[in-house]
């Protein structure tokens, strides 16, 4: 991490706090226990949503095999196009709200994995349904979703979508946060 980057991200967050979360990026702390639940060997697509300034890329581009296709959603400009000069073998794309259809549009059929930075209690309720809808649609059946909040508040919206396997506290972090390692229900009937 480099002060560049630190300083790209404050200013992502002074401009738009709601949105950014956080005035610094993940710690490498927060971003190895984020990779760290995900059976990488079974691992063929993922997407990181919120991939900001690329604190927890950088984690899951030591875990993934040349195969595996990688998707970050990125609503800065200037971070995701940082993200595409560091990571040009992933695909960038600008708002987790279509993953879906950018998942189509790239021949995904589904994701094994969803690993997500997004600051979702910023967010208003309708864009919160519709990002945990595009997860949940985006999951396999058991496919991990994996996301950090500084808060609990989340936990009884991840709950009625998603099974949270457990929750883990990481104090090695500005804001300290949690981590919740959540799972797709086998047999989803919508």
């Amino acid at each position: 991490m480099n002060i560049n980057e630190n300083l790209l991200f404050l200013k992502g967050f002074l401009q738009n706090p709601k949105r950014v979360g956080s005035v610094l990026p993940s710690s490498r702390f927060l971003g190895a226990k984020m990779v760290q639940s995900v059976p990488w060997n079974e691992v063929k697509a993922v997407a990181e949503l919120g991939s900001g300034t690329g604190a927890i890329t950088r984690f899951i581009k030591t875990q993934v095999t040349g195969s595996t296709k990688v998707l970050l959603f990125e609503m800065d400009k200037k971070m995701r196009n940082n993200l595409r000069i560091e990571y040009p073998d992933f695909a960038c794309h600008s708002n987790a709200c279509h993953m879906v259809e950018k998942m189509n549009q790239q021949n995904i059929g589904q994701l094994d994995c969803i690993i997500s930075g997004l600051p979702f209690f910023n967010f208003t309720s309708e864009m919160r349904e519709t990002l945990l809808h595009q997860i949940v649609e985006a999951l396999k059946p058991g496919g991990i979703f994996v996301a950090y909040q500084y808060s609990l508040q989340m936990k009884k919206q991840f709950a009625e979508q998603l099974i949270i396997e457990k929750i883990e506290f990481v104090p090695l972090n500005f804001p300290p946060a949690f981590v919740y390692t959540c799972r797709k229900k086998e047999n989803v009937s919508n």
